[in-house]
C-alpha cells in the first residue's frame, strides 16, 4: 500500500499548491487555464486509445458499462457525494467538488501505470513505478487544482481505494492481466478521458461516471475466444 499511499500524497500536496495558484489567478486567464487543459485531456484521451487491438472489445465494453453504470446511478451517486463533500467545505454547491474529483479520479487511475505499479507493489514489493507516476500526477494535480478546485484533492481517496485494492488482490488478478488486457483497459479508459475533455470544453454533457464499468469490461471479454 505504500505506493499508493505515496502517488496520494503527491495529488493531495501538488492539488494544494494548486488552490493556493488557483487564487491569484484572475477569472479570464483561470478559463483561459481549463480551456487548455481540455484540451491536454482530450489528447491524452486520443493517444491512449490507441492502444486498443480489437475495436469490437471496445464497442462492447463501452455498451455493457454504460448499461451498468446506468443502472447502477454511479453520476448521480458520485454527484451526490460530491455535494456533501461541498458542503463540509463551502456554501457555493456541489457541482465543482463533483467535476474536480471525478476529473482527477479518471485521469489518475486510468492507463497501465495504474495497474502495472499496483501490481509490482503486492508482488514484488517494487514502488517505483508508482514513485514515479506519484511525481507526474502531483504536477498533474497542480494543473488540474487550480482550475477544478479543492475537488481535485478528494481524488487522493479514490486513488487509495483503486491502486490499493489492486495491490492487495496482485497475486490473485495478476493471471487475467495480460499486455493484451491491459491495452484493452487503457483503451476504454482513454475513450471516457476523451469524453472528459469534451464535456470541460462544455461541448457535450455526457455522464461519464456512468460509464466507468466500462474500463474493467476487457477482464472479461478478452477471455472470450474469439475476442482477446
Amino acid at each position: 500500500m505504500l505506493g499508493a499511499a505515496v502517488n496520494a500524497a503527491a495529488v493531495i500536496v501538488g492539488g494544494i499548491a494548486g488552490l493556493i495558484i488557483g487564487k491569484t489567478l484572475k477569472k479570464n486567464i483561470s478559463d483561459a487555464v481549463m480551456t487548455g487543459l481540455a484540451l491536454v485531456v482530450i489528447y491524452i484521451g486520443i493517444s491512449g486509445a490507441f492502444k486498443g487491438e480489437n475495436t469490437l472489445i471496445a464497442i462492447i465494453s463501452i455498451a455493457i458499462g454504460a448499461v451498468t453504470g446506468t443502472a447502477l446511478k454511479l453520476e448521480d451517486r458520485i454527484n451526490s457525494l460530491g455535494k456533501k463533500l461541498e458542503d463540509l467545505v463551502s456554501k457555493n454547491g456541489g457541482g465543482n467538488i463533483a467535476k474536480g474529483f471525478v476529473s482527477a479520479s479518471l485521469l489518475f487511475c486510468v492507463g497501465a501505470m495504474s495497474v502495472t505499479g499496483p501490481l509490482d507493489s503486492g508482488l514484488r514489493g517494487d514502488h517505483t513505478t508508482q514513485y514515479t507516476k506519484a511525481m507526474l500526477d502531483g504536477i498533474g494535480a497542480v494543473v488540474f487544482a487550480s482550475s477544478l478546485g479543492v475537488g481535485v484533492l478528494f481524488s487522493a481517496g479514490f486513488i487509495i481505494v483503486y491502486q490499493g485494492s489492486i495491490t492487495l488482490l496482485a497475486a490473485y488478478i495478476k493471471p487475467f492481466l495480460s499486455e493484451t488486457v491491459i491495452n484493452e483497459m487503457t483503451c476504454v479508459g482513454s475513450l471516457l478521458i476523451m469524453a472528459l475533455g469534451f464535456n470541460m470544453l462544455s461541448i457535450t454533457k455526457i455522464k461519464v461516471m456512468d460509464l466507468l464499468p466500462a474500463i474493467f469490461m476487457p477482464i472479461l471479454l478478452c477471455r472470450i475466444p474469439g475476442l482477446g
